[in-house]
């Protein structure tokens, strides 16, 4: 009798570890396989790095990540855990198969960019609408430094180019904002992730005008379709445009994204674009 019970608690331990969440220690952060999902779509070759929030709390999250309809690669909790020092972060879908985080979204001629990238959601409620203002929510500085460190290792095994790190509202900028505008573009750049412009150049394209001056629309225009922007190229401040400036100034001027084409946004692109192109 007791032999018996000594097989079934050794099989019952057995079964438990054979469902344990399944972790992988990638040197500078923890892939956590808890939550597979197969799109079972074979993704071409990675040339794009795709940041997004979720606008959800964790555990919805996971649920709708991992319910068919959309997904990504990889999910940052809101606050991950660490072990020894090391960032927790979740794996929902394998860099050999395709994520659907991209949707319909162009980038440097390339289209439909579910195919060619690796998407990373992170857990944040996107915004709160105040009245006619929208209050931005901030990032846990934890989330941050497990974004740094995941997307260091992706660029680096992928060879992924600074331009084409990027948000989600830069490949669609007509339907989204994610990851917003206190993302801190900046920071990660000081990282050695993602592009941004250089202070003097920026200044020498403003050429003594007042940041809020305004600036030729078509200027403006043919520069954000240098850097990878899809936006008309009319010389008419429409929706399109008007919306496809904002998502430019939420990557690059946060400090104000009223989307009006302006010199100090004019002189930033043309930078980015003598810098990257």
């Amino acid at each position: 009798m007791i032999k018996r019970l000594i097989i079934c608690l050794f099989i019952t331990l057995l079964i438990g570890c054979s469902h344990s969440p399944e972790r992988e220690d990638r040197g500078g952060y923890i892939v956590d396989h808890s939550y597979p999902y197969s799109t079972k779509q074979p993704i071409d070759s990675i040339k794009f790095l795709v940041l997004h929030y979720t606008a959800l709390n964790d555990k919805r999250s996971v649920r709708v990540l991992t319910g068919g309809r959309v997904n990504a690669h990889y999910l940052i909790p809101s606050q991950p855990r660490y072990k020894d020092k090391e960032p927790i972060i979740f794996q929902l879908v394998s860099e050999k198969e395709r994520a659907w985080h991209a949707g319909k979204s162009e980038w440097n001629g390339y289209q439909s960019l579910n195919r060619y990238s690796i998407g990373i959601e992170i857990v944040n409620c996107g915004f709160e609408q105040k009245f006619v203002e929208k209050e931005w929510c901030s990032y846990h500085p934890s989330q941050i430094n497990a974004v740094i460190r995941l997307a260091k290792d992706i660029i680096h095994r992928h060879n992924i180019q600074a331009v084409n790190v990027i948000g989600h509202s830069d490949i669609a900028p007509l339907r989204k904002e994610d990851p917003g505008p206190v993302f801190p573009w900046r920071e990660l750049y000081k990282q050695g992730i993602g592009a941004w412009p250089d202070h003097a150049t920026v200044n020498k394209y403003l050429a003594d005008r007042a940041p809020n001056m305004p600036a030729s629309v078509m200027s403006i225009q043919k520069a954000l379709a240098l850097y990878g922007y899809s936006i008309p190229q009319t010389g008419i401040l429409d929706s399109a445009t008007h919306k496809t400036i904002q998502a430019f100034q939420m990557h690059f001027r946060p400090s104000d994204i009223s989307g009006i084409p302006d010199a100090e946004t004019e002189a930033i692109a043309l930078a980015l674009v003598e810098k990257y192109q």
